[in-house]
């Protein structure tokens, strides 16, 4: 073996030691021909493989691998992801000691190959007790530049991003709901790679750099989701944005049928964007040409397909801890805006559903204030005495729920760890001591959060959900958490 295969083999013997992991990797190395370099806290196993022509394979063919056991390394990690397809490279995240720091990436040769690998090896159980997480890893070229002046137009923005930044490759702009003369007071800034994004980030993140006069924020902008193209191809919904926030559902709908008579089914409007429903894809499909730059009420809309994710991937999503908008029937709308704007993939306004549907008319938890008048009588009362409609947190339903079953309150314990871009991110384990010693010994979402409150929730929430699924899988039927509430309280009874 050559001198590089020795430096690789060094790092790892001082966790496992000496010959046995030595031998693992040397044996994996020559069975597969890959070359393997450990540099920059990182080990790299292949890219490219031995006999590899051409360019890298395209965006969407990488996979994040989490949770894996620290002592686990090459030879037990690659056999595994290889039964998805040809890993093109595989990168374990090293720790100084010699141990793997508990993630990895795999770069497959087809996107079809990394989707399999969600499918097949998500929560899969690589040693008793220990189950790893396989999500797909996107390398991300876009930024949130936040606090810009709303009257600038995106002309200036970009001329200007393209000055203080290299790499720039577009700026998006949405004009504000109110006054489409201005910006929202936000851009995402495309970029011609993630290294080139990630430079650029490095340069404005201080806080001390201003834009105008302008002290800016920025931060990585939430990616797209990926929606795979036979999915899309029976797609017949239009995503529709820009609206004037005056504009109306029936206004939308005459105006989309007067291309083709009789063609929309419906259309489902929310705040300055909507989604209009057609009979026929083919009719979806001819109209956004039509469509797309009309002007509607004095504002020129934008028109695309919306982007679908199907009922049992949304499902699957919930039950690893993933809080997922949803829209209307079995399939999920995302759109490109949301009260959060650092985000272009998802919707606003729409209720969180555990299993990806949003009734067309769901029972709303009422929430508002209204007036306290002097000498208003007040009676003293217990939570526990309300109804379960009564509470909008996943962490009041979960402990009203242990509450009504005599349970001891749930604990909650915080984690942390830290990002690769310094942040720190937040998970709660939740221990319930009525079922401690049962088949699941504690509830730990699979997904990070980095406040302290949004992590909270995440974990009562998929401890809610886990309760009902262990009890009875009807819980595939109920449409929120408030359903699985009642249906928890109605088995344990």
């Amino acid at each position: 073996m050559n001198e590089e295969h020795s430096d690789v083999t060094n790092g790892c013997s001082k966790v496992r030691t000496g010959t046995q992991n030595e031998a693992a990797l040397l044996a994996l190395m020559e069975k597969t021909g890959y070359n393997m370099v450990q540099e920059n806290g990182q080990r790299k196993f292949g890219g490219p493989p031995p006999g590899w022509e051409g360019p890298p394979p395209p965006r969407g063919c990488e996979v994040f691998v989490g949770k894996i056991p620290r002592d686990m390394y090459e030879d037990e990690l690659v056999p595994v992801f290889e039964r998805a397809g040809k890993i093109y490279e595989f990168r374990l995240m090293m720790e100084f000691s010699g141990e793997n720091r508990g993630y990895a990436f795999v770069m497959y040769t087809t996107k079809e190959e990394a989707q399999l690998a969600i499918r097949i090896l998500n929560n899969y159980e690589i040693r008793p007790g220990k189950f790893i997480g396989v999500c797909v890893s996107l390398d991300n070229c876009r930024l949130f530049i936040g606090a810009i002046p709303k009257e600038k137009k995106k002309e200036e923005i970009l001329d200007e991003m393209k000055k203080v930044t290299e790499g720039v490759v577009d700026v998006i702009v949405y004009p504000s709901a109110t006054d489409k003369t201005k910006n929202r007071g936000f851009a995402f800034v495309e970029y011609e790679s993630h290294r080139a994004a990630a430079m650029a980030r490095r340069k404005l993140i201080p806080g001390t750099f201003q834009l105008w006069g302008h002290t800016i924020q920025v931060d990585w902008a939430d990616p797209e989701k990926e929606v795979d193209e036979e999915t899309m191809q029976r797609v017949k919904v239009l995503y529709v944005r820009n609206l004037m926030i005056s504009t109306t559902e029936e206004t939308i709908k005459a105006e989309f049928n007067t291309f083709k008579p009789g063609a929309v089914e419906r259309v489902k409007k929310l705040r300055d964007y909507a989604f209009v429903h057609f009979f026929n894809r083919d009719d979806a499909v001819a109209a956004i040409s039509v469509m797309n730059g009309k002007c509607i009420d004095g504002a020129s809309i934008e028109v695309t397909l919306a982007k679908p994710v199907n009922k049992e991937g949304t499902w699957r999503q919930h039950l690893n801890g993933q809080i997922s908008p949803s829209s209307e029937n079995l399939l999920v709308f995302a759109n490109k805006e949301d009260v959060n704007p650092k985000s272009l993939a998802k919707p606003a306004s729409l209720p969180v559903r555990f299993n990806g549907q949003h009734s067309p008319s769901p029972p709303e938890i009422e929430r508002c204030t209204y007036p306290f008048f002097p000498g208003t009588k007040l009676t003293p009362i217990s939570m526990y005495s309300l109804k379960s409609s009564h509470f909008s947190s996943a962490v009041m339903q979960l402990d009203y729920y242990c509450n009504n079953n005599n349970w001891a309150p749930p604990e909650y314990y915080l984690y942390s760890t830290t990002s690769q871009d310094g942040k720190i991110l937040l998970v709660y384990k939740i221990v319930l001591p009525a079922v401690a010693n049962g088949s699941q010994s504690y509830f730990m979402p699979d997904k990070l959060c980095s406040t302290v409150e949004d992590a909270k929730e995440l974990a009562a929430q998929f401890a809610l959900l886990h309760l009902a699924f262990m009890i009875k899988p009807v819980i595939l039927n109920l449409h929120s958490a408030i359903d699985v509430l009642t249906f928890l309280r109605k088995v344990s009874k």
